[in-house]
């Protein structure tokens, strides 16, 4: 269900906006999205899981409003981020 430390790096790297940026909202939206995936299938073989169901729905949110901050800011780069990392919206 959560995401391993090597991966987590390689998200920091690749979403990271200037050297040691481990916190910028690309990428806190970045390992939210891995983090999101991973529960996504667990769901689908534990469909009665609803206190992990919790808190997908609580990433899910943080991770809008995450979205709705870098959109305010710079559309631009709100736009780049959800092509990159597949978002709908």
């Amino acid at each position: 269900m959560s995401i391993t430390a090597e991966r987590k790096a390689e998200l920091i790297k690749e979403y990271a906006t200037k050297e040691g940026d481990t916190g910028s909202p690309e990428v806190q939206v970045a390992i939210l999205t891995e983090r999101i995936n991973n529960l996504t299938g667990h769901f689908k073989s534990h469909g009665k899981d609803n206190h992990s169901r919790r808190g997908l729905l609580k990433m899910v949110a943080s991770r809008r409003s995450l979205l709705d901050y870098v959109k305010g800011k710079n559309e631009e780069r709100y736009q780049s981020l959800i092509q990159r990392l597949g978002i709908r919206r």
